[in-house]
């Protein structure tokens, strides 16, 4: 399965109504939309990388919903970037402050704001180049901790906030107290 981009702009411009519309009229497409305004079409994953966006998200979400601190998306959750671009991560974590702050309508759709922390598994389709370009386009638009899991490699590359990419070979866990007090992503699973 190939990952295709459909470069619109400038012979269309869509705006983010406008693009979530598009995904409206074909549920059985994942799009993404890049600041340059290309259309993102990403195929379905395959079971193994299926599996483990499972396991990572049911781990954040158990968390979470004993800290009780934001709210855990799904890999098919859209969110608009302030930049302009809508991406969907693997796994997202969202402050509950941030939320709570949205109207109903806003959470009907895209949400509208950038993840606070998210998660990426590299699958087999993925460009490694692409997807820390993805990575740092979320850092530019707010998000404070991502981690990039390269399962063919065991490899985790951290990215936060105005800092270095951390990369971590064959870590059997992964953690921030900063961001996600009490959280411990066991990686035993994944490799």
């Amino acid at each position: 399965m190939t990952t295709f981009t459909l470069k619109l702009e400038p012979t269309i411009l869509l705006t983010s109504e406008q693009f979530y519309r598009v995904c409206q009229q074909n549920p059985d497409l994942k799009l993404e939309r890049t600041l340059q305004g290309e259309l993102i079409i990403v195929p379905p994953t395959g079971g193994e990388t299926g599996r483990h966006n499972a396991g990572i998200t049911a781990q954040l979400w158990l968390w979470n919903a004993q800290k009780q601190l934001g709210e855990v998306f799904d890999s098919s959750t859209g969110f608009s970037l302030p930049n302009g671009g809508e991406r969907s991560p693997d796994a997202a974590w969202l402050l509950k402050a941030k939320w709570q702050s949205l109207s109903l309508k806003q959470k009907e759709k895209f949400v509208p704001l950038c993840p606070d922390f998210i998660i990426e598994i590299l699958s087999p389709t993925d460009s490694l180049k692409k997807t820390q370009e993805k990575m740092k386009e979320y850092l530019s638009n707010g998000c404070r901790l991502g981690w990039l899991i390269n399962r063919n490699k065991q490899e985790v590359e951290i990215y936060r906030t105005d800092q270095e990419v951390q990369i971590l070979f064959n870590p059997s866990t992964l953690s921030d107290e900063a961001i996600l007090p009490g959280f411990t992503l066991d990686l035993t699973t994944i490799w």
